[in-house]
């Protein structure tokens, strides 16, 4: 009965085992047929004077990274490699695009911005139901949207602003149901809004200022739940009217409508909990500005060049809006006093000021609660008044200059560094940590799109800080190098990122997995908005230097998963080795128990031979490690000693010896040894022969001269003195083993997956399971409950997608759990693999060749009897193999 349900368990891991390989040992797919025909028609519908596209014409899309390809990381039912994105940004392409994009069937992200692309939108591409992504913006594009266009599923972005499209909004873009952004400025569309689209449940933005729209606002617009902006400035409304139930907008935090030909009143926008920006300027609009009191953060109130009358009320004062940057209410017929409490008792920080225009009004007087001088960086401008006679005055009735102060520009220049000492393309690094650290930076011209203020250098930092904090950057790393305000009015800004500052590496450069994440990240739009900078919007992805190498104006979609790739493949070369252990170990354990016999009396009787291995005597053991002399031994585990021996034709062996309570019957040893001759794989090392005789079982390996894989992740520097063997009361190495097994002697189903968990975390921290007394499950376990996750890992991993190794972290611990209960099952483990795979950044990990060579294999581990040589080489079992070591993804199973 014992070994019935040892077998029985082994079954069960030798099927996820054998699961595992075929997920990395399949034949490599190649991308849909007509997958490839298309982008073949794509390219030849456009002109490339620069050569971009060039490799179109060369292999597979997928295989051979056509530059701006980027693909699924596995096959889908059909068996074929997909295209998942296109990113054209920014690449000098003209002529138009092809009808052929439809057949892009799993297309997710469509990016052609910032090309002088003409022509018209092709309906077709309203049947990719996959697009989430519809990047058109900064291009030559004429002609209607296309109906078909409303009939995409999971389209959370469209981006056709800076063309000529012309025509009406479609009513069908009201089953868009998922669609967050509308990005249609600058263009001429005309005709009135469909008061449908007031259905779309999730619409964050709605950008369509400078175009032709007529007819109304649509009034139903006040039961959008979510929408944060809407700008339709320099449109033509004919006369009508702000609907009053805008001020319901409970989620709005800007409202730009200049220019817009309306009239009326201003409604009481009080209600709206977190208005951070409101231009009604350049209108008709008439009665007195609402009494009532603006939310207290608002940056930004604009009135100006409208029929206002009345008093200027006193909700303009500096205790309620003390986020106050613009108030413009000039140009209109307001009277009576100005009260001084608008700007009086103003404290600005650093370079903030507070503009106030009233302008050419009716106003009379000035009523000074203190002194009449103003607080600094606080600027009122009164010409056009009659109080602007009064000589006292005079300093408030000066011409208004243009504002050329909200803009910079920076020299890269500091005084301490010695005069070229970069050489280029190296520049100092103006706010690394140390004094004239000189690196290669990376370029990105930037845009925030509907910013919610009006002066940038408050909240510089902010930005800084939310941008680096999203890409996983060090804030120094980030330098904003200029800023101004365009038309729009849109901020656009000139950024560099360095990389991060190494002491010990005088490269100074980013890494090309390093660069392909940072891209990955702007053009997935994986940067969330943020309240008061709004949506933004990238216009270029320079690589120069060191990196105009890695494609032509944005990264290759070749580039390398890296670190993390190299972990996961190593983790399921760790995942097979400890599954052919705990195999070993049951069956040793319950066969045990009824076969072995008193080692001195033990002898073989069998002559069963395996083809491939050969069958050693006791005396070419003993010959091959000089009678087993200590000075050999190189481990000890829980199976018994590891001795380095060399045979008779010079071949040096790893010999296992068993210790007499591992001993099993001869013919569970010998089933044994042909499970193992059986078990190929490029991470494991091979198994020569064994010997079965004088009272001794002996495997015969072959030696692995390079050190095992925890000498790679613990160099001795860093841990000290790493020990030549360890030893331990119940068999397995100490730290992996199950805490309940040692309590209980009790192995479980769930006992592997202890083992499993701890070799997870040595990828991940590079630190022994059992370290100067201190055990990795506990030590991990609380750095991160204190918070301090990232500093768990590992820091020569590199770069690193974080929220797949967050992932990985968390399954880690899971499998480490106490309790036997609490761990996943190893068919939830391999799921939760397969989904960190698919998470990772598309990249080239199908062409990742094998980083070890035969003649490069890595030592002798103790206690395995199938051992890891590399954390990221291709595989094989049997009869399956790779071709030309091309790790391929396959459908799961």
């Amino acid at each position: 009965m014992y070994q019935s349900k040892a077998w029985t368990f082994g079954l069960f891991i030798v099927a996820w085992l054998c699961h595992s390989l075929l997920l990395i040992g399949a034949q490599n797919p190649i991308t849909n047929p007509e997958e490839v025909r298309a982008l073949r028609a794509i390219k030849s519908s456009l002109i490339d004077p620069n050569g971009n596209l060039s490799d179109w014409d060369r292999g597979d899309p997928c295989t051979s990274n056509w530059t701006a390809v980027f693909c699924y990381t596995t096959t889908l039912d059909d068996g074929y490699l997909h295209v998942q994105r296109l990113v054209l940004l920014h690449m000098n392409l003209s002529g138009t695009l092809s009808p052929e994009l439809g057949r892009l069937s799993n297309l997710k992200i469509l990016d052609f911005m910032w090309n002088n692309i003409s022509g018209s939108i092709p309906k077709e591409i309203g049947s990719i139901t996959s697009l989430e992504l519809l990047l058109l913006n900064g291009n030559q594009l004429t002609g209607p949207l296309p109906e078909q266009l409303g009939y995409l599923p999971n389209l959370d972005r469209i981006q056709i602003d800076q063309n000529q499209i012309s025509g009406p909004l479609p009513k069908s873009f009201a089953n868009l149901n998922k669609t967050k952004h509308f990005h249609m400025n600058n263009n001429l569309i005309s005709g009135q809004i469909p008061p449908e689209l007031s259905r779309l449940s999730s619409l964050v933005h709605f950008l369509l200022d400078n175009n032709n729209l007529s007819g109304y606002l649509p009034e139903e617009f006040f039961k959008l739940p979510n929408l944060q902006i809407l700008q339709l400035d320099n449109n033509n409304f004919n006369g009508t009217t702000i609907p009053a139930n805008y001020s319901k907008m409970s989620k709005l935090l800007k409202l730009s409508l200049r220019n817009c030909s309306l009239q009326g009143p201003i409604p009481d926008f009080s209600q709206i909990p977190n208005l951070l920006y409101l231009d009604l300027s350049s209108n008709q609009l008439n009665g007195t500005i609402p009494l009532d009191r603006f939310f207290e953060n608002i940056t930004t109130i604009l009135l100006s060049h409208n029929r206002l009358t009345g008093a200027i009320p006193s909700n303009f004062s500096v205790s309620n809006l003390h986020d106050l940057q613009r108030l413009s209410i000039a140009n209109n017929l307001l009277s009576g006093t100005v009260p001084s409490f608008i700007w009086e008792n103003r404290a600005l920080r650093g370079m903030e000021k507070l503009t106030v225009e009233l302008q050419n009004n009716k106003l009379s007087n000035i009523t000074f609660t203190g002194t009449a001088y103003l607080p600094p960086n606080v600027t009122v401008w009164l010409r056009g008044n009659p109080l602007c006679s009064d000589s006292k005055l005079a300093q408030f009735c000066v011409s208004q200059p243009k504002d050329n102060n909200n803009s910079q520009s920076s020299t890269n220049n500091t005084s301490v560094c010695p005069a070229q000492a970069c050489l280029p393309p190296y520049e100092y690094s103006p706010t690394s940590p140390v004094d004239c650290f000189c690196a290669s930076p990376l370029f990105v011209e930037y845009r925030l799109k509907s910013p919610g203020f009006s002066d940038f250098r408050r909240y510089g930092h902010m930005f800084e800080k939310f941008l680096t904090s999203t890409l996983n950057l060090f804030h120094y790393q980030l330098y904003v190098d200029s800023f101004v305000w365009e038309e729009g009015p849109r901020l656009g800004m000139q950024l560099k990122f360095f990389p991060v500052y190494d002491a010990e590496n005088s490269t100074h450069v980013f890494n090309r997995s390093e660069i392909q994440r940072i891209f990955d990240m702007f053009t997935s739009w994986e940067i969330k908005n943020f309240d008061i900078f709004g949506p933004y919007e990238i216009i270029s992805f320079s690589l120069l230097g060191f990196y105009k190498d890695d494609g032509a104006n944005s990264p290759s979609s070749g580039l390398s998963k890296g670190a993390l790739a190299g972990l996961v493949l190593g983790t399921i070369a760790g995942a097979v080795t400890l599954s052919a252990v705990v195999i070993l170990l049951i069956m040793r354990m319950h066969a045990g128990n009824y076969h072995s016999l008193p080692r001195r009396h033990h002898s073989s009787t069998c002559s069963i031979k395996i083809a491939g291995l050969k069958d050693f005597t006791y005396r070419e053991m003993a010959v091959a490690t000089n009678n087993f002399e200590k000075s050999t031994q190189v481990g000890e585990g829980g199976y018994g000693k590891v001795y380095k021996g060399i045979l008779a034709d010079g071949t040096v062996v790893a010999i296992k010896r068993a210790q007499e309570g591992s001993l099993q019957g001869v013919k569970e040893f010998l089933t044994e040894i042909e499970f193992l001759s059986r078990l190929h794989h490029q991470n494991l090392v091979s198994l020569i022969g064994y010997c079965d005789e004088e009272s001794e079982q002996m495997l015969v390996y072959e030696f692995m001269s390079n050190g095992t894989l925890r000498d790679h992740l613990s160099v001795s520097d860093i841990e000290g003195t790493v020990p030549g063997h360890v030893s331990t009361v119940v068999k397995g190495t100490p730290g992996y083993v199950d805490p309940e097994y040692i309590l209980t002697r009790k192995l479980t189903d769930k006992s592997d997956v202890y083992s499993l968990g701890v070799v997870f975390l040595e990828l991940l921290t590079g630190k022994l399971p059992i370290s100067h007394g201190k055990n990795i499950v506990r030590e991990v376990n609380v750095e991160c409950k204190s918070g301090m996750i990232f500093s768990a890992i590992d820091g020569r991993m590199g770069s690193y997608p974080p929220k797949c190794v967050v992932k990985f972290l968390n399954l880690a611990l899971k499998c480490c759990e106490n309790k036997t209960d609490a761990r996943p099952s190893m068919a939830e483990v391999d799921r939760e693999l397969e989904s960190i795979w698919h998470m990772m950044p598309d990249s080239d990990i199908r062409s990742a060749s094998p980083m070890v060579t035969n003649s490069e294999k890595v030592a002798t581990p103790p206690s395995s009897s199938s051992i890891v040589k590399d954390s990221y080489v291709s595989s094989e079992i049997s009869a399956i193999e790779l071709v030309s070591g091309v790790i391929p993804s396959i459908t799961p199973r």
